[in-house]
Parts: structure tokens; sequence; C-alpha cells
């Protein structure tokens, strides 16, 4: 006897089942990672929180603040730095993804980028939850936001999955192959975390350099971010490069995956 369950699920389209089976992943990822926890939720933005309050009390009182960043500062960073914690978790746990999921997947025939997927949608999932924390700042500082905010927000959240998603696939099979990229991956997240408009302003890198940091994608992104409260923060050119380095990266990233699924499967 067939099951009414599995007889929906057989009458789904490819991408339907595509995407319930990412849904079940995403909660699962959620269920697991919050079970244990006293504080659940809470973990998601103390991480972000704790630096942007290290960094509001380094420059906002010790070098105050020295023109870095716009007022009030805390959102300034706020707006940024919970982004940041999205596109930091994601790229970090997928080098891990293959390797910790090998039996199932394995064992499944879904689609193999749903593992990548499954952890760029619970990453931007906790980030979502964690907009009520800049609300409050927001609020508490008498910051205004724009009506803007409806349509710049869902653009960075589709640029910054897109972004995550492509360097999630190049990472995760490359990991399976080359150990130590792992590593590597989070030297360079580090260094990328300075080399990003997150403590301070696009427009505070000196001009000699800034045409560099155009083309890092999450200048137009982060610039999205904070455009609804600081109008100013927004360049259009920076967005554009940022949105085409982001589909290059897209690009690249399915392509590895399609070249390298099958030896994956055969070396986890």
């Amino acid at each position: 006897m067939t099951s009414n369950a599995e007889v929906r699920q057989e009458r789904r389209t490819p991408f339907a089942r595509y995407c319930h089976s990412l849904w079940l992943l995403t909660k699962r990822d959620l269920r697991v990672r919050y079970a244990t926890s006293a504080l659940g939720y809470l973990w998601s933005i103390l991480d972000p929180l704790l630096m942007a309050g290290i960094y509001y009390f380094v420059f906002g009182f010790i070098f105050h603040k020295g023109g870095v960043g716009e007022d009030p500062y805390i959102v300034f960073l706020l707006s940024a730095m919970l982004p940041w914690v999205w596109f930091n978790g994601s790229v970090s746990d997928s080098t891990r993804g293959y390797l910790r999921e090998a039996k199932l997947i394995r064992s499944t025939t879904i689609p193999r980028t749903i593992w990548v997927n499954r952890i760029v949608l619970s990453k931007g999932i906790e980030y979502l939850a964690s907009l009520p924390v800049l609300a409050i700042f927001i609020i508490i500082f008498g910051a205004k936001v724009s009506i803007d905010a409806l349509w710049l927000y869902p653009l960075a959240i589709i640029l910054q999955a897109a972004l995550v998603t492509g360097l999630g696939l190049i990472v995760a099979p490359l990991v399976v192959f080359f150990r130590d990229l792992e590593r590597a991956v989070k030297l360079i997240l580090r260094l990328l975390f300075y080399a990003s408009p997150i403590i301070y302003s696009a427009t505070d890198v000196p001009g000699a350099i800034r045409g560099l940091t155009t083309f890092n994608p999450l200048s137009g992104i982060f610039s999205l971010y904070r455009a609804p409260i600081f109008p100013d923060e927004l360049r259009w050119h920076v967005v554009g490069a940022g949105a085409a380095v982001t589909a290059v990266i897209l690009v690249v990233g399915l392509w590895v995956f399609a070249r390298t699924e099958r030896a994956v499967l055969k070396e986890i």
C-alpha cells in the first residue's frame, strides 16, 4: 500500500520535490542546532552583537569614531554585521557540507546541490530572525528608515543568497579533495571581513584602492542593506559591479559542482 504522503510526493514536480526536501533539511538543521541549547535563538545574535559592541566601544569611545562610518554608529555597524554573519557562516559551514553528511549524500538520490543550499537557507533564516535586534537599535537611537527598505532589502538578500550559494558550490566539493582548503577559507574570510565595508564606509576607502573594493560583491550588498537608513551609502555602480561578480561566481560554482559531483561521491 502506498501512503497518501508518498502519493503527494510523486505528484509534485521535480522543482516542488526539491523545495520540499530543501525545507525539511533546513528545518532539521535549525532543530538540531538549537535543540540542546538553553539560549537557542539568542546564540544567533550574540556573536554579531558582541562584535558590534567591541567596535562601537573602540571607535566610538576610545577613538571618538574618527570619521569612520555614519551616525548612529552602532546601527551603521549592525546593518552590515548581521548579513556578514550570514555570509561567514554559510561559507564556513559549506567547507564541511559534503564531508559531514557523507552517509546521507551517498544513500539518497536528491540533487546534491541541496546540501549547500540548505546551509544557505538556514543561515539566511537566522539572519532574518536577527533583524528585530537591528530594529530595536534603530528605535533606541532614533534613526530614520526609508520606505525604500521594502525593495532594497529583498534585492540585497537575493544578491547575497546567490553569492553564498556560488561560493558554497565551489568550496564544498573542492574541500573533499583538498582538506587544507578548509583552513585557507577561514583565513580568507578573516581577511575579507576587514576588506569589506563593515566597520567603515566604502566612502572612507582611499581613492587609490577604492576601484579594487568596487569589485568586492559584499561592498554593493552592504550598501543596499544600509541605504534605507544611510542614503549616502548607496552607490549603484558598486552594486552593479558586485552583481556582475556575483553572477560569475554563481556560474563558476555550478560549473565546479557539475564537474566534480561524480568524483566527490567516490571520494566521500
